[in-house]
Formats: C-alpha cells, sequence, structure tokens
C-alpha cells in the first residue's frame, strides 16, 4: 500500500487523523490522542472573525506544539477577506496545513453563513479556497459534508471543484448539513469520491466510526486514504491504536484496564494544567471525567468529587482511590 501524503507531509500508509471538535480537542486532549496512535491531528476550529479582531479566545487556540506534528489550524467564516486574513495569521503559528471548515452544521456557525452553509454557494466556497489557497505557502485541505441536504448532495463536485484550485487533501464527513449527527452516516457517496479516476489527492472518511470493525469495513469496502475520528475518540483516545492493531492483526487489543484510564486522566490533568494554568486546567478538565470512565460501575460517587474538588492533590488522591477500589471491585467481580 503507498504512503499517504498532504504536500510533502508523510502520513504513512492509512493514516488515523483526530478530527477538530470544539471545546474537546484542544493541546491536552491531543496530547494523549497523539500518545495512543493519531497520525495527525487539527485545532479547535477556530473564527476568522476572532482571529483577525484579535480576540483571546481565537489567538490561544492557535497553540500547537512540536510533539504533536503534523497538525493542522482549521479555520472557518463567511467573509473571504477574513479568511485570506486569518488563513495568514494562522501561516504565522507555523502549523503543517491550513484546513478549511466548510461542514460545521451548528446553527450559530451555519446560519452566519460559515462552515457547512457554503454548501449552498459552490462558487463562493471555490473563491474562498483560491484566496486561501494564493496567500500561504502551507498545503490547503478541506473539510465538508456530502451537501447541505438530501436535494443538493454536491460533494463529487465539490471535490473535483476544490481539487482544481490546488487543495491537497480532502475529509468527508458522510452526512449532510441537515442531518446533523443524525442518522446514520452514507459513505457511499466518499467512495465514489474517492474511487472518481480524476481525483488524485487523498480522500479521508468520517462518520460513525467506532470501532475497529467499522474502520477496516469502510477502508475495505470504499477504498479511502484514511479516517477521520471524531466523536468516538472522547474518553477513548486508545482507539487510534486498537484500529491499527486490529488492521495489522485481526486481533482486538485488550481493553484499557482502571490504572490506563487513571494514566490517561493523569496526563491530561497535568497538560490542561500546563496549557491553562492550575485553575482553568483543573476547571476544564472536568468535562473528560465522566467520558474517560464510561460504563465503569461505582463511578458516579467519585465522578461527583472530581467535578468539584479544585485542588491538584486532592483530585490525584481521587484517582488514586479509584483505581484501588474499583480496580479491586473489578477483580473480585463485584
Amino acid at each position: 500500500m503507498n504512503k499517504v501524503k498532504i504536500g510533502s507531509i508523510d502520513l504513512g500508509e492509512f493514516p488515523l487523523l483526530l478530527a477538530p471538535m470544539e471545546d474537546v480537542s484542544d493541546p491536552p486532549f491531543r496530547l494523549v490522542c497523539k500518545q495512543y496512535g493519531a497520525d495527525m491531528m487539527y485545532t479547535e476550529f477556530i473564527s476568522s472573525e476572532g482571529l483577525i479582531r484579535d480576540a483571546a479566545k481565537s489567538k490561544k487556540k492557535l497553540d500547537i506544539f512540536e510533539y504533536e506534528r503534523p497538525i493542522g489550524i482549521q479555520i472557518f467564516g463567511s467573509d473571504i477577506d477574513s479568511m485570506r486574513e486569518a488563513a495568514q495569521i494562522a501561516t504565522e503559528a507555523q502549523p503543517d496545513l491550513i484546513d478549511i471548515n466548510y461542514g460545521c452544521p451548528v446553527k450559530n456557525v451555519a446560519c452566519k453563513g460559515a462552515g457547512a452553509a457554503l454548501l449552498q454557494d459552490i462558487p463562493k466556497m471555490v473563491a474562498m479556497t483560491a484566496e486561501i489557497v494564493r496567500c500561504t505557502h502551507l498545503p490547503v485541505t478541506v473539510k465538508t459534508r456530502l451537501g447541505w441536504d438530501d436535494n443538493t448532495k454536491n460533494i463529487a463536485e465539490v471535490a473535483l471543484r476544490l481539487q482544481d484550485i490546488g487543495i491537497q487533501a480532502l475529509t468527508i464527513h458522510g452526512r449532510t448539513r441537515a442531518q446533523l449527527y443524525k442518522g446514520a452516516a452514507d459513505w457511499t457517496l466518499i467512495g465514489e469520491v474517492k474511487n472518481n479516476p480524476m481525483i488524485h489527492i487523498p480522500i479521508f472518511g468520517n462518520g460513525d466510526i467506532d470501532s475497529p470493525e467499522k474502520a477496516l469495513a469502510m477502508k475495505n469496502t470504499y477504498g479511502i486514504d484514511g479516517l477521520m475520528i471524531g466523536r468516538a475518540s472522547i474518553g477513548n483516545p486508545w482507539i487510534f491504536n486498537q484500529i491499527k492493531h486490529f488492521m495489522q492483526t485481526g486481533q482486538h487489543l485488550a481493553a484499557p484496564s482502571i490504572a490506563d484510564r487513571i494514566q490517561v486522566c493523569r496526563t491530561h490533568l497535568d497538560a490542561s494544567i500546563q496549557w491553562k494554568g492550575e485553575v482553568l486546567g483543573i476547571l476544564e478538565m472536568r468535562r473528560h471525567y465522566t467520558n474517560y470512565f464510561k460504563g465503569i460501575p461505582h463511578f458516579k460517587e467519585y465522578r461527583m468529587k472530581l467535578v468539584t474538588l479544585n485542588n491538584y492533590t486532592e483530585i490525584l488522591n481521587v484517582l488514586e482511590e479509584i483505581e484501588q477500589v474499583i480496580g479491586q471491585q473489578l477483580v473480585e467481580g463485584i
């Protein structure tokens, strides 16, 4: 199998990409996903208007670290001039590529003419992308959806037109904007784009990849160049290595133990504090505890402690207690 390249970025054979997710894929989360096998990652999506206004929240999202490479900065917006300027600002942060979000379906993005809204105006999408390609020396990639709704599944045309103006990879989420995240992702059109002989850039598939079996099925059925994984990685950074191991051996890696879960929590917590400071780092980590211990019995009382404690040492003590008490209960089958 040939190696997948975006420009000069070598992603190896069949790379697994961490999707850009608002309030999730920040540097601390990206760290643990990188440790467990993500081949390439993206920042949370960043508002072009926020960047050009020098908004603190938007600028903070430009933070990238050497250990994360290769990494892309993803931007979104509705105004071509603002997007061009934002791409120039993002380029100065020295990522490996610039990614354009034409897929976000949420109302406060799409109803302002950004994200998936551009699927309703392909000429504007093409013009915007062309400006961004022109203004940066970095590879430009795009993430989008099948279309706006069932009557406008125009991804085949979109892929060709964006390729023609110079994008170097395309990620397709297998739903329309109208579907949001409901219903099953439809991969047939993703496969049609990939297998179009006129397409020569890497095509990555996204949507509903939540198990090694499903990942292998999509690879074999549709011939895509790699997978982008989003929601299934939340609380489960192990999914990248699980998929890789299954594809190589046909065997499943052992499920993460309580000790594994505690280790990831500690790593994530430490990185969160290092990035945001102790107060904010501890606060922002709270949204992750439930995900890391999903399905683990007897966790509820510990969760209440973890989401209320503000002291780092006390949080570590609770994590240690979880490892000892719940770990023993699982051994004893209680």
